[in-house]
């Protein structure tokens, strides 16, 4: 396969206001994010897509490859789409897209790896995922993590914020997509689905229109994205 990966930058945030530009690291956060997805032995290309110059300028001054993009993109998957219609116009070709959220900076770049592993596997599957068993009983029923249940063959049957499945052992779902090209600008032209609405999970747009989602179980920890003040803090500790 030729996977390409991108990743959206958005300048602005709600609860972290500009986070993707925080340094106090010593790098940017998306240039930790950028590194790590850099480090993935699958994919053949690692472009960061923005919308905000200085976003485009940070990403220059740490040497990746970034795309400007509209700014009134309702989504990363909008913007992955542009960048991605822009790099096959101008000839790049690529049978796999991987949407890297540009607010993970401890990114394993195995997950990206087995991710395109899992969209080799099932050629049929228009998009896939991953996702993590949920050990910590308290974290089932928070809403701000998402759940997912899967059929035999590992396709999703549902996302969910509510504790799905009722009685079973539960998955989070990781925020990282792979698409096929093709379906990725058939995503982003379809209706936007009431269950997808009401559940506030893009997602489940392709489910409701009658795509197939590959749901793999990672093979080790998943990322957790950098959306408040104490998500920064706890991610400089780590790094000591």
């Amino acid at each position: 396969m030729r996977p390409l990966v991108i990743v959206p930058a958005r300048l602005e945030s709600t609860r972290l206001p500009e986070k993707l530009l925080l340094q106090e690291s010593g790098k940017f956060l998306l240039q930790h994010t950028w590194e790590q997805a850099c480090k993935a032995s699958r994919p053949t290309r690692v472009v960061i897509a923005t919308d905000h110059e200085r976003l485009l300028q940070a990403a220059e001054s740490f040497g990746a490859e970034a795309r400007m993009t509209r700014v009134d993109h309702a989504s990363g998957t909008d913007r992955v789409a542009e960048a991605a219609r822009a790099l096959a116009a101008e000839g790049e070709t690529f049978d796999l897209v991987v949407n890297v959220q540009g607010d993970e900076p401890e990114l394993d770049p195995a997950v990206i790896d087995q991710l395109i592993g899992l969209m080799e596997d099932d050629p049929e599957a228009a998009m896939g995922t991953l996702a993590e068993p949920l050990g910590d009983p308290a974290e089932v029923e928070l809403s701000q993590v998402v759940k997912v249940v899967r059929d035999r063959r590992g396709r999703a049957l549902y996302f969910s914020r509510a504790p799905i499945p009722h009685g079973g052992e539960a998955l989070r779902h990781v925020g990282i997509y792979a698409y096929r090209p093709e379906f990725l600008q058939t995503f982003c032209e379809l209706e936007p689905a009431p269950i997808e609405q009401a559940e506030r999970l893009e997602q489940l747009r392709a489910l409701w229109h009658g795509h197939a989602i590959q749901v793999g179980v990672l093979e080790g920890p998943g990322a957790r994205g950098i959306d408040t003040r104490a998500d920064y803090d706890a991610f400089l500790k780590r790094l000591g």
